[in-house]
């Protein structure tokens, strides 16, 4: 049954300043267009416009605000397979407001798809070149104001970072959330297909029921379903003032998600006319906002390493350990997967981000003065939602009553990682653990270990040489965590890498360990059988060998050869910060 729009009185009175704006061409809007005049004003711009009265153009269109729509579109991903309609609505939207809308496409890489293979290692590589291709297009040609699109994990942060970069005025929409698949009476999601591997190769599953959980994990269009990487980035949008509110948890199927889309649009040209800019949205405030969302809804411990990205593209002094800051001050709130029970398309009907951010305001958690693209601060966008989420509904808590007194991303710091890496430290019963190392060179060398069953209870899982270097890419352990899950070993297995994971892992895992291997980081040195403690009570990660063997196996280390010399894995290799910094490629360099 389709979902009724959940704001759609919302934006009624910005809506309605449009009625009068833009009535015709006037030198008002000579304002609107002070970026893209450079391309289309004077006598020297005369080829210029021929180029654009190849497009339709006419003569009056130069004095409007030109407008680029950043479409993810792709048949490459579900994620991004529903999102052509959305980009229509932008750009209808856009030329009904009086802008000209100008269409580019970005790429993405589908993490799901790409799991567990060679191919993953391009997909935080794709961040990068998503947020350099929409940076080529908005300001190679001197648009006035940019509205990105995109649904697959990567294209959430690599829009934001083009967006912090470029600070033209921005809205992000978000492509919207996949519908829950059903087999057998279950609710089903991307993850169900990772974790049901390790349940048929652990005798706990049977081959009809691992086809029919293949068959039916995903039923259509839209971005995984928990609150994985996707739908965590783009609640925290919503929260950082960036998106509309209800826009991150609705579903790609509703036609609520078009409606958002072409709201969308309107707004960010009431933006351009107000010279609303993403700087004056995403502020170190605003970024404590969206962290603490981040936390109060069980987010993907990518969220850690996009965020610190997309500080360092809007030069905001943010560091990993303001991280820990934030969670020992905001309580986990929402019950979502992985490590809890319900979906985005859940938590969109039990009120949304709003009503976790009133909650959060309310308890003094929110810097409820953060202004948002809709010209609105935080605290008037949510002055009229309820204080107190509906009784009818289980997703949603109230401070008295978290899940967690705590935030549930952790960074863990010791001599295995001095610089801080990330534990997704809810859901477990004892989130600590000393056993021997499992020390694996690749996620290649782990999956065949563990799909051989030789890992057992009290194991700490080592892969390494996973870095944003050494990998390069920083691949995500899904592949292995879930396969361990599903075999049972979840709760009893410690797995550590300087790789990443999925939003959708869960279990005794840290990863981002930074310094990583390839650069000689203490992972490397690490023994096969050698003592490793992971505890995320006393925030510890710890080889437990004499500091003068750890020397003398330092001083006998040699760096590996680089897995890749030309093309785009070997520049991101020769780029690439420490996930400690975000891993990003225009920090360091040496100019």
């Amino acid at each position: 049954m389709e979902q009724k729009p959940l704001h759609s009185a919302m934006y009624h009175g910005t809506i309605e300043l449009f009625d009068k704006f833009f009535s015709g061409v006037n030198i008002s809007m000579k304002r609107l267009n002070e970026r893209s005049r450079n391309v289309t004003e004077g006598v020297a711009r005369a080829p210029n416009r021929s180029m654009y009265y190849a497009m339709g153009y006419e003569e009056k269109d130069f004095v409007k605000p030109m407008v680029g729509v950043a479409n993810g579109h792709s048949t490459i991903t579900p994620c991004n397979s529903g999102l052509q309609k959305l980009a229509d609505a932008a750009v209808s939207a856009l030329e009904e407001a009086g802008a000209k809308a100008q269409m580019f496409g970005t790429p993405t890489v589908s993490d799901g798809i790409g799991m567990g293979t060679e191919g993953m290692k391009y997909s935080l590589v794709s961040r990068e070149v998503i947020a350099d291709s929409i940076e080529v297009c908005v300001n190679g040609l001197w648009q006035d104001g940019v509205l990105v699109i995109g649904g697959c994990d990567k294209n959430m942060p690599g829009g934001m970072m083009a967006i912090a970069r470029t600070n033209v005025p921005a809205i992000y929409v978000y492509g919207g959330t996949i519908k829950p698949g059903h087999y057998k009476g279950k609710e089903l999601n991307i993850v169900s297909a990772f974790e049901a591997v390790g349940e048929f190769t652990s005798g706990r599953l049977s081959e009809e029921d691992l086809k029919g959980v293949e068959q039916n994990a995903c039923p259509g269009s839209g971005s995984c379903g928990g609150m994985y990487t996707a739908n965590t980035m783009s609640s925290s949008f919503e929260a950082l003032g960036m998106s509309l509110p209800y826009s991150s948890t609705m579903s790609n199927i509703d036609t609520e998600k078009v409606t958002s889309a072409h709201d969308s649009a309107i707004v960010l040209v009431e933006a351009i006319k107000n010279n609303l800019r993403p700087r004056d949205i995403i502020t170190k405030k605003s970024i404590e906002n969206a962290v603490s969302v981040i936390m109060a809804v069980g987010g993907s411990t990518n969220a850690v390493l996009h965020f610190l990205a997309i500080t360092s593209a809007a030069e905001i002094d943010w560091t990993i350990d303001d991280f820990e800051r934030i969670r020992k001050r905001v309580p986990v709130i929402v019950d979502m997967k992985p490590s809890g029970q319900y979906l985005a398309t859940d938590l969109h009907q039990a009120g949304g981000i709003p009503q976790v951010m009133k909650i959060l305001l309310d308890g003094g958690l929110l810097h409820g003065d953060c202004m948002t693209i809709t010209g609105k601060t935080i605290a008037e966008t949510l002055k009229d939602i309820p204080s107190v989420p509906r009784a009818d509904q289980k997703v949603i808590r109230t401070l008295d009553t978290p899940l967690y007194k705590q935030g549930h991303l952790a960074i863990l710091k010791g001599n295995i990682s001095p610089e801080g890496c990330v534990a997704k430290i809810t859901g477990l019963k004892n989130p600590s653990i000393t056993g021997p190392a499992r020390v694996f060179d690749s996620e290649d060398d782990a999956m065949a270990a563990i799909m051989a069953q030789k890992i057992k209870d009290g194991d700490v899982v080592v892969i390494r040489y996973e870095g944003p270097k050494g990998g390069p890419g920083m691949r995500e352990m899904l592949a292995p965590t879930s396969a361990l899950v599903g075999q049972g070993l979840g709760e009893t297995v410690g797995l550590i890498t300087d790789g990443r994971f999925s939003g959708g892992t869960w279990g005794m895992v840290v990863g981002h360990v930074a310094p990583e291997a390839y650069v000689g980081g203490t992972i490397a040195l690490i023994n096969e059988g050698d003592s490793v403690t992971i505890d995320a009570h006393k925030l510890l990660i710890q080889l437990n060998v004499d500091e003068a063997e750890i020397a003398k196996r330092r001083a006998a280390w040699v760096q590996p050869k680089p897995r890749y010399t030309r093309g785009l894995l070997a520049k991101y290799a020769s780029l690439a910060s420490s996930a400690s910094k975000g891993a990003v490629t225009d920090l360091d360099l040496k100019i």
